[in-house]
């Protein structure tokens, strides 16, 4: 498994977040090396996304429903269109290089930050194909039911709860803290090139993207940084 840390270049915020990350990878002795994926930059954003065939199918204002889904697309509080397009791409370029490369990848936010040493092995064992290791806390809606749902079961990786109405997007606690293994790769790749790319988060959802799980143990937490995607 390789790791990887998204990080917007000579952001401030950014790049303060990723050391804080290192640091406490470091402190808890974790057997895999954290590498830099410097972010897709917001004036790049529209480039790369026509360059790659994709096109935005994501609302900026109000809601809207997915007909081929039958979800309701919510918009997110976005300042600069680009910036949030960006966000999704980058995420994105490590799905494709976890699928073209064949190898599971840990892929990480900045503002992620190691709470206990990640056993990796044993979750590359599970059944799931994309296994989010973060706390809730902070970093999803209906944080608490979240973590009810999932402490309720007994196994150490959990389906990802159900804690909102059918029709609304629901995945991971976030997208800080996530182990993808290639057939998951496949599974929202082709999801970004039906459904057009949505938030990361969104289109990794239970409903559309299969085998979607969560650690009982939290590995991760946000660090409570300044958004780089709202302003």
């Amino acid at each position: 498994m390789q790791a990887y840390a998204i990080v917007i270049k000579d952001h401030e915020v950014s790049e303060t977040g990723y050391n804080n990350l290192k640091v406490s990878s470091e402190k808890f002795k974790n057997s895999f090396k954290i590498r830099r994926f410097d972010a897709i930059l917001p004036k790049m954003a529209r480039t790369v996304m026509s360059g790659n065939g994709l096109k935005w199918k994501y609302p900026w204002e109000g809601k809207e429903t997915d007909l081929k889904t039958g979800l309701i697309k919510s918009a997110y509080q976005t300042a600069n269109k680009n910036t949030r397009i960006a966000c999704a791409l980058s995420h994105w370029l490590l799905w494709h290089k976890c699928f073209t490369e064949d190898t599971p990848l840990l892929i990480l936010e900045h503002d992620a930050l190691f709470i206990e040493k990640l056993e990796h092995s044993v979750i590359l064992k599970s059944k799931f194909d994309i296994i989010g290791i973060n706390s809730p806390a902070a970093a999803t809606r209906k944080a608490h039911e979240f973590h009810d749902m999932v402490h309720a079961g007994r196994s150490l990786i959990q389906p990802v709860p159900t804690v909102d109405e059918f029709n609304v997007p629901q995945g991971l606690a976030g997208n800080s803290a996530y182990i993808i293994k290639p057939a998951g790769a496949k599974s929202i790749l082709d999801a970004a090139r039906e459904h057009g790319l949505w938030p990361n988060d969104a289109l990794m959802c239970k409903q559309i993207i299969p085998n979607l799980g969560v650690t009982k143990t939290y590995y991760t937490r946000v660090q409570g940084l300044p958004s780089t995607t709202v302003s």
